[in-house]
């Protein structure tokens, strides 16, 4: 697949590249990409939630009243759950949400994810670039230069760099990130992914295309 080169001024630098069918050319696998989302989104859970069961609300633990002869029902305790302020019944405890998944599957996840992006027409490849110094409105308009002011935009980046990181990280749907450090939820959640010419050979890397 082959795909033009645009400058961060949205316009062409007279350069291809050659995008691997062997990532973006695939038959995309939704169940790996539903696997995928889903043990990300769970991973993320604190699951610190507790509610108080009949042991730990604090109360007199007397009789209420007499066994028989009330008309009413037969009651314990004020911590049974059937009045109020007492215990829950089988109410959320701490636990952990995470699970496993194999890292097959999850490789499949993302490549399936790329190749969405490349056959739904959603994908740029930019030169690389860089921002001398942290300033948001320089990233702003390089987004307007490539039409995604009003897009969700994920820009994937060959190495780590930290000025561009800065520079974008305030705003609410243009993100970047170093290649080599992509997952499935924000391929999916982008409406456009961005390339740089070196984040594809991280990408090749990545996958192991010879």
């Amino acid at each position: 697949m082959e795909v033009k080169v645009l400058n961060i001024s949205g316009q062409e630098t007279g350069k291809t590249i050659q995008l691997d069918d062997s990532i973006f050319g695939i038959e995309p696998n939704d169940h790996a990409i539903y696997l995928d989302v889903k043990q990300i989104l769970a991973n993320r859970r604190q699951g610190t939630h507790k509610a108080k069961q009949r042991n730990e609300v604090s109360g007199s633990t007397r009789k209420l009243k007499r066994q028989k002869g009330t008309g009413t029902a037969r009651a314990g305790s004020i911590k049974s759950p059937l009045f109020r302020g007492g215990g829950r019944v089988f109410g959320p405890v701490p636990r952990d949400y995470s699970f496993k998944l194999n890292k097959k599957v999850k490789q499949l996840a993302r490549k399936s994810a790329l190749a969405y992006k490349a056959k739904e027409d959603s994908l740029i490849v930019v030169e690389d670039f860089n921002i001398e110094t942290p300033k948001t409105k320089e990233f702003i308009n390089i987004c307007k230069n490539l039409n995604l002011a009003d897009k969700k935009a994920l820009f994937l980046l060959g190495e780590p760099n930290k000025n561009i990181y800065l520079s974008s990280r305030n705003l609410q749907k243009q993100s970047a990130v170093c290649a080599s450090n992509i997952n499935t939820y924000d391929l999916v959640n982008a409406n456009v992914l961005v390339l740089t010419e070196s984040s594809v050979d991280v990408l090749n890397k990545m996958f192991k295309v010879s």
